[in-house]
């Protein structure tokens, strides 16, 4: 172990005395913004900061640019817009993610034409795959010079048109307020998403009269309807009733809807083990007696095994993908499946539903507890059944194959599992992609909804680094973590530098296997042989201490916890942790591309 102080460089306020300093300018300040002003004479650059404010955003991160430069300058009038310098655009998405995935609100990004815009393509994308409430505002060239490529002009609507929600472009002025809250209701209602806002340089400079009370949605083909009935709900319980083996698969729109409860009362209810997907941890307890814990193509393996022989299969909030279901024609082909989703397109798409149930998670939920209270008793044959069941479910698990910890050498698995171990139980975790973040999952403890945040669908490599810190923004007070291979983490390295001017804590824990760790694993597998999977890493230390951070380093087991718990004593500045692990470990178990989940290889050879 070794710790080393950095230097403390000219940094602005911390995030929490920048809130007591706009707080109180604010409270001296004569009534300026604000809905009770009425109707006023404002330029664009001054309606969508009203409009933020009116839709109660606190935080933008964002990048400025020659096109926004009218926006920025009236954002000093604004103090209680808190504004999050990043030092890359992509950073600002993944940021933006962070906050919107644990505080539940939209997150906002404030972005400038041509390379700026196309620079938010990847973070609105990871958005999309994983239903995140964001809505990113780009700049354009002035309209009348739109497609005549005109200086740092980029057809941004076209580019991400299949990675949004919805994107506008606003060509009048006159458009601009209802076009904000025409993005703020898309982005948070339904199956939430990322909406991109495009405003010529021209409708930022122009003026109309603003109010922004009297401004009305107009979306005629915009509709969230529920379509799932009585009988449905009769049917699902029916389904129920002859169960002997239930598996509940909970995935990230239970955490989405927080629709946490419900779920933990249903599976309580009628006894039923709760298996999570990659984006559904945190949505059920993993200490409860009735959790699963891990599914998928890394997932634990009692977890697979018991959805493998599921009599009756409810899914919740989960789109199946590949990932969660290996060879989709192989998946639960025991089970009856009931699949709960608000999306209608995610039911049947890739695996075949029994029942489909099209509503709000929440809703359904609460219409099953509902429905079940007065015909609890025609339940009970069934669940006298599931002690039989949970046994079946033990003996899986008690045959679980694990390498013991090695003496020799640092593994990443004991690594991982120690930083969860010394985490307070209110801290959130983020994670990169890649090895690291499957062996995270695996070992994810954590019960509190919305702690863990990770790119599921997409898989964005630099995502839990910026995530973290636009986290730490939304609660500065917490414990915030991320779990980072070092692949991933050179991607969004730079947001060192935000952390460091926003006195933010964030906490990285790189496992450093001098690897992209599951790009050599799955080219061993696949080839027989390494293909540019070696990594080089700079020094950690030096590298937390040139941003104005703290760096340690950890290369024996024993140094952890005491790391561990040093680097939580630091609360003013970013905190690297080198974990130098073993370099060729393989995530076990594994279900290779192809297989069934009941194929997983469950082998794990030491180095």
């Amino acid at each position: 172990m070794t710790p080393s102080p950095s230097h403390r460089l000219p940094l602005s306020p911390s995030i929490t005395d920048a809130n007591a300093v706009h707080d109180a300018t604010h409270d001296t300040m004569p009534p300026m913004h604000g809905s009770h002003c009425g109707t006023r004479q404002l330029n664009g650059a001054s309606i969508l900061l009203e409009s933020l404010l009116e839709e109660r955003v606190d935080t933008i991160f964002g990048y400025p640019g020659g096109v926004i430069l009218p926006i920025y300058e009236a954002l000093p009038d604004y103090p209680k817009l808190r504004h999050i310098l990043v030092r890359h655009e992509q950073g600002a998405c993944h940021m933006a993610e962070g906050y919107a995935r644990t505080t539940g609100k939209a997150g906002v990004v404030l972005v400038t034409s041509g390379p700026g815009a196309t620079n938010v393509v990847t973070g609105l994308a990871d958005a999309y795959y994983d239903s995140t409430p964001m809505v990113v505002i780009t700049g354009n060239v002035p309209a009348e010079l739109l497609g005549n490529d005109a200086f740092q002009e980029a057809d941004i609507l076209g580019i991400t048109r299949h990675c949004t929600k919805h994107n506008i472009i606003v060509r009048d002025v006159k458009d601009l307020a209802a076009a904000i809250k025409e993005a703020f209701h898309v982005a948070t209602t339904g199956r939430p998403g990322p909406v991109l806002l495009d405003i010529p340089k021209d409708v930022i400079n122009a003026k109309t009269d603003f109010n922004y009370q009297t401004v009305e949605l107009d979306i005629p083909g915009y509709i969230n309807a529920e379509t799932y009935t009585a009988e449905d709900i009769a049917l699902a319980l029916d389904i129920l009733k002859n169960a002997k083996q239930p598996v509940i698969l909970s995935g990230g729109g239970v955490n989405g809807a927080l629709a946490t409860e419900e779920l933990k009362a249903f599976a309580e209810r009628f006894k039923i083990p709760v298996g999570l997907t990659l984006m559904g941890l945190g949505s059920f307890p993993t200490s409860h007696e009735l959790s699963l814990g891990f599914t998928g193509m890394h997932g634990h393996f009692w977890s697979n095994i018991a959805v493998a022989n599921a009599d009756v299969l409810f899914v919740v909030g989960s789109r199946l993908n590949d990932r969660q279901t290996g060879k989709s024609d192989r998946f639960a082909r025991k089970a009856r499946i009931i699949h709960i989703d608000l999306d209608p397109v995610n039911i049947n798409k890739n695996v075949q539903a029994g029942l489909g149930i099209q509503g709000e998670i929440k809703h359904v939920l609460q219409d099953l507890l509902k429905a079940s209270e007065d015909g609890m008793n025609d339940f009970d044959e069934s669940l006298a059944t599931r002690h039989a069941w949970f046994e079946q479910i033990d003996f899986w698990r008690n045959r679980r194959t694990e390498t013991p910890m090695p003496t020799h050498y640092l593994s990443p698995q004991h690594a991982i599992e120690q930083i969860f171990a010394n985490l307070p139980k209110d801290a959130f975790v983020t994670t990169e992609v890649g090895q690291h973040q499957m062996w995270a999952a695996q070992r994810y403890n954590l019960d509190r909804p919305r702690s863990w945040v990770t790119s599921g669908g997409l898989g964005t490599m630099g995502f839990g680094f910026p995530a973290a810190i636009g986290i730490q923004v939304a609660f500065p007070n917490a414990t915030v973590v991320d779990i980072a291979g070092d692949g991933s983490f050179q991607m969004t390295l730079q947001e060192l530098a935000t952390c460091a001017v926003y006195q933010l804590p964030v906490i990285v824990c790189v496992i450093n296997n001098a690897h992209l760790g599951m790009i050599r694993q799955w080219q061993g597998k696949m080839y027989g042989r390494e293909s540019e999977a070696w990594m080089y890493s700079p020094d950690y230390i030096k590298l937390a201490e040139a941003f104005g951070g703290v760096g340690f380093r950890v290369t024996k087991a024993e140094d952890i916890e005491a790391t561990l718990r040093q680097a939580m004593l630091v609360r003013d500045k970013p905190v690297i942790i080198d974990f130098v692990v073993a370099e060729k470990v393989d995530v076990y178990p594994w279900v290779p591309s192809g297989a069934g989940n009941e194929d997983m290889l469950t082998e794990n050879k030491a180095p």
